[in-house]
């Protein structure tokens, strides 16, 4: 079977609005028009529609959804990795939380939580861990849309293509100061499930 993965459309916490809530952050015009360019753009029907619990990864999914009308849409908890401690944060812009971020990474401390309402690295890895298996004990062999976050998505790849490491290991690996996010609004990233083990196929940008 072979899952894809896409990261929603540019979101207002993307275009570098304040969040009050990480769950109901919404997409900009153009994570709409991206949205819709996506549903145009799929040449295979799929088996399963999976979105997060997010706004903005349903509003995404919104027309593939209506392009597919007959294929099931089911909600998995594949929102994005929360690592900060939303109380202390919501409402507060990119530059206001930069200092903690390097903080946070430049730890690489895979079990440490932030606080209620977040969430530890190694917490991440086996919510990837648990989606990959439940993907892989679906009755069809078909294709499935997965539509997810940045950060969980990068996650479930750490997971297939970085086996041989760690928490700590993938960790390390997984941020860099001033680089930007290792996948972009509306990027696809495709995993395929043979011989028992999930391989990374590729990633295409549209």
């Amino acid at each position: 079977m072979k899952a894809t993965f896409i990261r929603h459309g540019q979101s207002t916490g993307n275009a570098g609005m304040p969040c009050h809530d990480l769950a109901t952050i919404e997409l900009t015009e153009k994570g709409w028009d991206q949205a819709r360019r996506l549903a145009a753009d799929w040449t295979e029907t799929p088996s399963l529609i999976v979105t997060s619990p997010f706004l903005r990864t349903q509003q995404t999914a919104a027309p593939t959804i209506e392009r597919f009308p007959d294929v099931p849409v089911e909600v998995w908890p594949i929102e994005e990795f929360t690592y900060l401690q939303p109380s202390r944060w919501n409402g507060t812009l990119a530059v206001d939380r930069a200092p903690h971020l390097v903080r946070y990474w430049g730890e690489a401390d895979p079990a440490y939580c932030d606080g209620e309402g977040a969430e530890s690295f190694g917490a991440l890895l086996r919510r990837a861990e648990a989606a990959l298996m439940r993907l892989a004990a679906l009755p069809s062999p078909g294709l499935v849309y997965v539509f997810s976050h940045g950060q969980f998505i990068q996650a479930v790849r750490a997971v297939v293509t970085e086996s041989e490491l760690d928490d700590r290991g993938k960790m390390l690996r997984f941020w860099r100061e001033g680089v930007p996010p290792a996948i972009g609004n509306i990027e696809r990233v495709e995993f395929g499930w043979a011989d028992a083990r999930w391989q990374h196929a590729t990633h295409l940008t549209k």
